[in-house]
Formats: C-alpha cells, structure tokens, sequence
C-alpha cells in the first residue's frame, strides 16, 4: 500500500490538508497528518485545531512515498522552519520520490531548490516568489516527482494528481466520481 504523510504546523490551511488526507485514504492510500510541532494538536489558520496522527520524531520517513505540504500562513513560514522536514524534502526530491505543496507552500520548495528546473504554480500572490523553469497559472501542475497547486479551491484536483501518481488515474477518477467532483 503506497504510503504518504502530511505536515501540519500551526497556521496550516485546514481545508487544503483535509481535502488531500480524505481523498487520499478514500483511494486507499495510507496517509498520516505529521505534526512538526511538540504537540498533536495542531491549530490552523482558521483557528481550527486538528489532532494529528504522529509527531514528526516518531514518523516513519522510510516507509513512505510522498511528502505533503499544506498552505497556510503562518504555517508555510512555520514549515520553512522545521530544519528536519526541509532535510527531508531535498532527500526525497533528490531520490525522485513524490513531493507536492500546495497554496504558498510551494514557496518551501522554491527556496530549498526542489523547483529550480520544474514547471510549478502556487497561490496567486506568490507567483514572484518561485524560482521555477517556468510558472504556470494552472489548477495543478505536475512535472516528474514534483507536484504543486494554487490553492483552497484546486485542492481536489491537487489530491486527484497525488493519488494518480501514487496509484493510476482510474483510482483518481473512481474518488473524484464519488464525491460529485463536477470539475
């Protein structure tokens, strides 16, 4: 069974991180919601709090397939933060294992260099911000083990784009055709 995890630090968007974690675990994929902080109860930027499965301490890096970035403000900076998820997201890239963000946290991968040679999109207002191949004004964009999305809204079809690469587009499809998906 593919393996992904999920990183929630405080400020994290709540509705880009469950929309992935629900999509994903209905395609079957196993998936853990990763709290960088010391506590697992992680609130997000709409004073939402999420208990999350694991600590980022006792998560297990090697089993998995994907790492999963949320937007947010302030949780992309707090992200940023959290030297041993940066450290882990260039190893990931570097073995071509799936790394994907969304909303501002695509800004993440920009400055680690993960999208130095992508094609990659974010949050509107953070176009200026990616140092990528090129940028594109897509719902997703997809380019080898990268995939990036623009936000709240495209974050259906951002977890359709994970679970087709984890899986197979059927999979995608078949998730996207139960939940009334109409895009």
């Amino acid at each position: 069974m593919a393996k992904a995890l999920i990183f929630l630090a405080t400020g994290y968007e709540e509705v880009e991180m469950l929309t992935v974690v629900d999509m994903l675990r209905r395609a079957g994929i196993d998936i853990d919601m990763v709290s960088v902080t010391k506590d697992p109860e992680v609130t997000g930027s709409h004073n939402i709090t999420i208990k999350a499965d694991v600590l980022f301490e006792d998560a297990d890096l090697d089993q998995a397939q994907a790492l999963i970035l949320p937007g947010g403000i302030p949780g992309t900076p707090n992200l940023k933060a959290y030297t041993p998820l940066c450290e882990a997201l260039k190893t990931f890239a570097k073995e071509g294992k799936l790394v994907a963000a969304v909303c501002a946290a695509p800004t993440v991968f920009s400055e680690l260099g993960i999208l130095k040679d992508k094609k990659a999109t974010s949050y509107p207002s953070f176009e200026g911000k990616l140092d990528c191949a090129e940028y594109l004004q897509q719902p997703y964009v997809v380019d080898g083990n990268v995939i990036t999305s623009r936000g709240m809204g495209t974050c259906i079809e951002f977890a359709g784009a994970i679970i087709a690469a984890l899986k197979d587009d059927e999979t995608a499809k078949q998730v996207k055709d139960a939940i009334v998906y109409q895009g």
